[in-house]
């Protein structure tokens, strides 16, 4: 392999994701659209050939997906990981089993015969961890509740994508039972045996660390970083399971430990330049003319999924009690075709099941649908509102549907360790207290404390009619993120306009924009720890003086 064409390669495609990229997002559109565009434009079939190195620059580009997942991974502890819950994991299961057999359904009846039909299915069951996770991060929501189920959602399709590809080996007819089942077992053994090293790995690894001077070598942690990401993707690679999946492992194992935070902020350049290729890499494999020349095809296929896979994954949360906004906003974040759809589409073209004509066109449908997703993710949460709001069916537990018999005197929503400070000083007296949360665990906090709770979603309005917000003389907003904690309070404002607000700023630098909201009382995090510290070190300083005196 001659290196210096496919680094001139990289270089034209990164220059030219740069001028594109920067276009859109001039015109505030995420840059991603102009990373797939100048792709399409620069490389692969139906362009002007401009970059050549596809095949190369793909292998190189998915080491990014890799790193994003070792990133998250450090954000995402094993005990983090455990707060998810097993709703987001189960609700990925069903969701991949829905959405093949429905797409089977559709694929026959336009003439597809059973294994082609299939082979489709699997294709297009799986939605896209580069990009959703991409646009999550950057907009700041993977703490709320889409994001937590798009998490689960993409990690399950991850787990899912090794089945998948043996589904595809034996739709082509190649194999035995007795050798399928036998790969599977020495798969599962693989993997666990992954997992195991891993651990040991990080655990010496975080020891070796610790007995360094990382101030003095930075370098360190960067080198570290990357063997361990890399090395991760690369050992599960090896093995036959999703290499980015086993970077989520080495992140999470990692996220414990006190250089989680440094890590993460090393690796992040590398990061986005692999992932940038990637997206370049992912316009390469389409064929604009092609596309343009069945665009009716394309659209028609492109707007069956989308609305089929967000009615999927709709219904699949609405069965698990979460609320119509939450579950529409997680199927919008889900509503395409992922990138998997390239490496399962491969399989099936060696093993004869997908025809050329059938790969063009999931190709297509994907490289679309990424556009599409550009739009969808980030209005996902306005969305889900506004059809929540249409359909009037957010899902409430039945011991909450009970009304008040008098009206309460005090609301506060999200009652984790904030709100329950901040409800001590009402225990005592007398006053009617309302609490709002998701969380099972909190509303029986809340009630043990005599206090009436509603299980819902504190940014539907819907959720604070029921729960009489516009009759309470205060309200407590706690939630820490800080897109949700502004809705909740433009409803607040907007259904009872003469209450008393005060909302929780997990951050200095949102404090303006509560209070232009219209909050009269902002209560900073970093304030309380900086005043916390402050009177810690003044008393210990007085103790000290004092000593020696």
């Amino acid at each position: 392999m001659d290196l210096w064409p496919i680094l001139r390669d990289i270089v034209v495609l990164l220059g030219a994701c740069l001028l594109v990229g920067g276009l859109f997002s001039r015109f505030r559109q995420s840059p991603i659209m102009g990373y797939l565009l100048a792709g399409m434009l620069l490389g692969g079939p139906g362009s002007i050939q401009l970059v050549g190195s596809e095949q190369p620059i793909e292998a190189i580009a998915e080491l990014g997906v890799a790193l994003l997942l070792f990133s998250l991974g450090l954000e995402f502890s094993i005990e983090r990981l455990k707060k998810l819950g097993a709703k987001p994991l189960l609700g990925g299961a069903a969701q991949v089993v829905l959405t093949i057999l429905l797409a089977f359904a559709g694929a026959s009846l336009i003439g597809l015969s059973v294994k082609p039909a299939l082979a489709f299915g699997a294709m297009v069951s799986l939605s896209s961890t580069a990009v959703v996770l991409r646009i999550l991060m950057e907009r700041g929501e993977m703490e709320m509740p889409h994001g937590r189920n798009s998490l689960g959602v993409l990690l399950t399709q991850d787990m899912a994508v090794v089945p998948l590809a043996l589904m595809m080996t034996v739709l082509g007819g190649e194999g035995s039972v007795g050798e399928i089942a036998s790969n599977v077992g020495r798969l599962l053994v693989m993997a666990s045996g992954l997992v195991i090293g891993l651990y040991l790995l990080t655990k010496v690894a975080v020891l070796a660390l610790g007995t360094l001077t990382l101030h003095r070598n930075r370098e360190l942690t960067v080198l570290f970083a990357v063997v361990t990401g890399l090395g991760a993707a690369w050992a599960s690679h090896s093995i036959g399971i999703s290499p980015a999946l086993g970077a989520f492992v080495a992140g999470m194992l990692l996220g414990s430990s006190a250089f989680a935070t440094q890590i993460r902020a090393d690796i992040s350049p590398l990061q986005v330049v692999l992932l940038t290729l990637f997206f370049g890499a992912a316009g390469m494999v389409a064929d604009p003319i092609w596309i343009l020349t069945n665009w009716y095809i394309v659209g028609s296929v492109v707007i069956a999924l989308t609305i089929g896979k967000l009615l999927v994954i709709w219904a699949t949360f609405l069965a698990f009690g979460q609320s119509t906004r939450v579950a529409v906003a997680t199927g919008l974040c889900l509503a395409q075709i992922g990138e998997f759809a390239f490496v399962l589409g491969s399989i099936g073209r060696s093993s004869g099941v997908v025809t050329e004509a059938t790969y063009a066109l999931v190709v297509s449908i994907a490289i679309v649908s990424f556009f599409l997703s550009a739009f969808l993710v980030p209005a996902a949460p306005r969305i889900g509102n506004w059809i929540a709001g249409l359909v009037q069916s957010q899902q409430l537990a039945p011991e909450s549907e009970a009304e008040l018999q008098e009206p309460p005197d005090v609301a506060i929503i999200g009652f984790g360790p904030a709100g329950q400070i901040a409800a001590r000083p009402l225990i005592d007296k007398g006053l009617r207290v309302v609490v709002i949360e998701l969380n099972r665990n909190g509303i029986r906090k809340a009630k043990q404390l005599g206090f009436h709770g509603e299980i819902g979603d504190a940014t539907q309005s819907e959720v604070l009619e029921h729960a009489r917000l516009h009759e309470c003389k205060a309200v407590v907003i706690t939630v820490p993120h800080h897109k949700s904690a502004i809705t909740i309070l433009e409803h607040v404002r907007k259904n009872a306009p003469n209450t008393h607000v005060i909302v929780r700023s997990r951050y200095e630098i949102h404090t303006g924009s509560f209070v232009t909201a219209g909050a009269h009382a902002v209560a900073g995090d970093e304030e309380q720890v900086g005043e916390s510290l402050a009177n810690h070190l003044v008393g210990w300083l007085d103790s000290t003086d004092s000593s020696e005196a």
